[in-house]
């Protein structure tokens, strides 16, 4: 059917490449803007400030903010449909103040709605040889449609990373998640849970969308799947093959699926 036509191989990982052809920016900073068309932006910066930001507002002024790193390209998302999407630098000025680099306003027409949450980004980044996609591949193989393969990486999550009590004592802000890691330690924070989750989803073709944000006073990562059979599903969650509940990985991980957090 169309859903198990939809399942790739690793090999056929999405990668964003900084074409060149629209580049905004300055001395300091660039912004690629060449495949806005696939649903994201790149960013570098190659100035003398160590603390750098991206803020990047969508057409119904959602406000996203990110760190930058130092001297390379990273991919963004736009996840926000098509319109007219503000991007702005920010350097570190002083205390916890900033003031703008740089702002540019760009135009975006996406060609596929589902792009942004298939493509690797800051937050979720994988390639083609890394051993969780690889992993994710042999499990795409073993599972009957999308449906039964979110089930097995939910279940390989959930099974095998344990929450990483000193990390998140001692976590800083920056922190970006590296699934190979995460797989090697087999131990991670929520934002490693989701993004690991997220990147064997979107490598096998499996639309993903990776939150981050406060679950009461907890800051806190989850995500939602889109499928075929279902369309988007709000917060990853199987139960039983029928009846799908918002839940969180990294809950049903550290608590061993209890009845209370299911609640």
């Amino acid at each position: 059917n169309h859903t198990e036509e939809r399942r790739v191989t690793s090999q056929d990982c999405l990668l964003p490449v900084a074409s060149g052809s629209i580049v905004y920016g300055n001395d300091a900073v660039s912004i690629d803007a060449s495949n806005t068309s696939e649903g994201y932006v790149m960013v570098c910066y190659q100035g003398a400030v160590d603390k750098v930001k991206l803020q990047i507002t969508t057409p119904d002024q959602t406000t996203y903010t990110y760190n930058l790193a130092i001297g390379s390209y990273e991919t963004f998302p736009l996840q926000g449909g098509n319109g007219t999407y503000g991007m702005k630098i920010l350097e570190h000025a002083y205390d916890d103040k900033y003031s703008v680099l740089f702002t540019q306003d760009v135009d975006v027409t996406i060609t596929d709605e589902f792009k942004p949450f298939l493509y690797p980004n800051q937050y979720v980044w994988f390639e083609q040889d890394y051993s969780a996609v690889n992993f994710a591949r042999t499990l795409s193989e073993d599972s009957s449609n999308d449906l039964d393969y979110v089930e097995q990486v939910y279940l390989y999550v959930i099974g095998n990373i344990k929450y990483d009590e000193e990390l998140a004592e001692t976590v800083t802000s920056g922190y970006l998640p590296n699934i190979d890691d995460t797989m090697r330690t087999k131990k991670g924070i929520c934002f490693d849970y989701a993004s690991l989750m997220a990147a064997m989803l979107r490598s096998q073709n499996v639309p993903t969308k990776l939150v981050v944000g406060y679950s009461g006073d907890a800051y806190h990562a989850w995500i939602s799947v889109w499928t075929e059979e279902e369309g988007w599903i709000d917060g990853i969650i199987y139960l039983d093959g029928k009846t799908w509940k918002r839940m969180d990985p990294t809950f049903a991980s550290a608590s061993k699926s209890s009845d209370e957090i299911m609640e």
